[in-house]
């Protein structure tokens, strides 16, 4: 599948699954896509913006508040030069923040800033996803629009499953 010129930010937050997302831009860049990565707190604890830098060619953004970035008003310019959000892994927490419309962070932020597409990619154990709460967050972001690519979608470019596996196709 070709992703040739298409502008996909990744937004990654702080699940285990995390580790994988490096592997993740780089199959999104093979196919063509220009990737760019945005990342929460959290995330930095399972991977670094460092990593994720090397392999998409760009800085990574983590701050919502980034002086140099807020110049151009950038906590809003990701989300304005997307064609697609990704948002993988998506754990619970950053699930229900954003079906809460919370924007705390730049990943959030991003998801209420952007006209685009978004896409999210539950990453948690089973417990977690099975959870009553995080089964209504999941459909409140289906009602209003958002992509939901889990375990059981038709989805097959990436899939991180609800035990935290990702695999690409």
């Amino acid at each position: 599948m070709s992703l040739a010129g298409k502008k996909i930010v990744l937004g990654v937050s702080g699940g285990i699954a995390a580790y994988k997302t490096p592997e993740l831009v780089r199959r999104l860049r093979d196919r063509g896509a220009d990737v760019r990565v945005a990342m929460t707190e959290a995330a930095k604890a399972f991977i670094t913006p460092l990593s994720l830098q090397a392999v998409s060619g760009y800085p990574v953004s983590d701050s919502l508040l980034d002086p140099a970035a807020e110049a151009a008003m950038g906590h809003i310019e990701l989300g304005k030069w997307a064609d697609l959000v990704i948002l993988a892994p998506a754990t619970a927490d950053l699930i229900a923040r954003v079906a809460a419309g919370m924007a705390n962070d730049l990943v959030s932020t991003i998801c209420l800033a952007t006209p685009a597409p978004v896409a999210v990619l539950p990453a948690m154990n089973q417990q977690m996803y099975r959870a009553a709460a995080t089964q209504h967050n999941l459909e409140v972001l289906a009602s209003r629009g958002l992509l939901i690519w889990g375990p059981d979608s038709a989805v097959r470019l990436v899939v991180i499953s609800a035990q935290g596996e990702c695999s690409i196709r």
